[in-house]
């Protein structure tokens, strides 16, 4: 998730235009790479525990948690708080960074985003089709959802880890190509892994959803009410039948993505401030402020405020805490695969999985690029080659996080869970393993 950690250090005088429009870009795939390594950590944790003691594993996380208010009660496991409430935060920050990059990001114009969206919708569709041709009609045709998606924090890891040998424009390019993943798999959860609608909670979900879209409208900006609807949004889908994480998605989707003040307004109001304040100082060194610098320095931080969006508040805040707690709470939740009882990958489901993300990624990937630059809708990268591509197309077989919460929602109750466990951390190493070798083998 797209945590600000500290951008590149530049003097100012020799820092461009365009070094400063790259820093976001950089800080954000300098946080998933730090990501990419806890979630690689607690991955592992999760393995070592669920086979060295089994039985604690499971019952850590099958521990009720209740919460009663009068007649309400809310009662789950640990697990599912994890998988239900926790990565409804995650799916918020997910439908920040989309709408983000739809707005001023890589996918704000149709030149900029029809080849990351041909690339995702190739490294969807074929995976999913590769999986069925193996399961159609068996026990495991629910999981055809899981090799579509693509873990951004562990394909940007691996990619920041080969260095030089990756173009920058090729990161900007699996970036865009893993948020538009995230948007596919999104839909994909609110379309064919929801059951049991209940439309009196879908009517009154809907409902709030309006009232947070009305808020929008009329300008208001605080948290706080959109935390309190969007509260009451989560506990709608969680009693609709839709995963109540598409709640977090809707949610972000509400979220202003305007200033309120024009930026000459702010250059104005913060100059005359600052050159208040400068008036009020006197002498040097530490000491209190004083009552009217206290209130310029408010005044400064109320003008600095309104520069930025609520939606860049708010993915700023939350972003650290997705990709460093939360991420990382859910692979040793859900990672935890028990070998002892049976390392099953030749089963047609784990089968389809590895074929899947192994094969299928870096096929539709680059088919569907290839189709796009052909047809004249898009343009492949001065500094991209197609060989160069491939590889990437191979590091985005890194499914994990996103194929691990598909495949707890395509078999909740079944045997077929542990064997699509198998199957995608199998994939996700083999694809990372083969990816970094092309990218090195194929490097400019």
């Amino acid at each position: 998730m797209a945590y600000h950690s500290e951008p590149r250090k530049i003097p100012e005088k020799a820092r461009r235009p365009i070094d400063t429009l790259l820093d976001p870009f950089l800080r954000f795939t300098s946080a998933q790479a730090s990501g990419g390594i806890l979630l690689l950590g607690a991955a592992i944790a999760a393995l070592l525990w669920a086979n060295l003691a089994g039985e604690s594993y499971r019952r850590f996380f099958e521990t009720p948690i209740s919460f009663t208010y009068a007649d309400l009660e809310l009662s789950k496991s640990l697990s599912h708080w994890i998988n239900d409430a926790l990565m409804v935060v995650f799916f918020f920050v997910v439908g920040l960074e989309i709408k983000r990059e739809l707005i001023i990001g890589e996918l704000s114009s149709v030149k900029k985003a029809a080849l990351p969206a041909a690339a995702a919708l190739g490294g969807m569709l074929v995976p999913a089709a590769i999986y069925l041709s193996l399961n159609i009609g068996g026990p495991g045709q629910p999981g055809w959802g899981i090799p579509m998606a693509t873990d951004i924090a562990f394909t940007l890891g691996v990619l920041t880890l080969l260095g030089q040998a990756v173009p920058f424009s090729l990161k900007v390019f699996v970036t865009a190509l893993a948020i538009v993943d995230d948007l596919g798999a999104v839909v994909v959860i609110a379309l064919f892994y929801s059951s049991n609608i209940d439309w009196r909670s879908l009517g009154a979900g809907a409902l709030i959803f309006l009232l947070l879209l009305a808020s929008n409208f009329l300008g208001v900006r605080h948290p706080l009410i959109y935390a309190l609807l969007g509260m009451a949004l989560w506990l709608a889908f969680l009693n609709s039948g839709i995963h109540s994480t598409i709640a977090g998605v809707l949610l972000a989707i509400t979220i202003p993505a305007r200033t309120s003040l024009p930026t000459t307004d702010v250059v104005m109001h913060g100059r005359f401030l600052l050159n208040e304040l400068e008036a009020k100082q006197v002498g040097s060194g530490l000491r209190p402020n004083t009552n009217e610098e206290q209130c310029l320095l408010e005044s400064l931080e109320e003008v600095a405020e309104s520069a930025q969006t609520p939606m860049q508040r708010l993915e700023h805040t939350l972003a650290p805490w997705s990709t460093f707690l939360i991420m990382p709470l859910f692979a040793l939740a859900n990672a935890g695969l028990d070998v002892s009882q049976g390392f099953t990958i030749t089963h047609t489901a784990a089968l389809g999985i590895i074929a899947g993300l192994c094969i299928g990624k870096p096929v539709g990937i680059t088919l569907f690029s290839w189709l796009a630059v052909r047809s004249g809708l898009a343009e492949l990268g001065a500094e991209v080659a197609w060989r160069q591509l491939f590889g990437a197309g191979c590091l985005a077989g890194i499914g994990f996080t996103m194929s691990l919460f598909i495949a707890n929602l395509a078999f909740p109750t079944n045997e077929l869970l542990e064997v699509s466990k198998a199957g995608i951390l199998v994939a996700s190493c083999l694809s990372a393993c083969l990816g970094a070798c092309l990218m090195k083998r194929f490097r400019s």
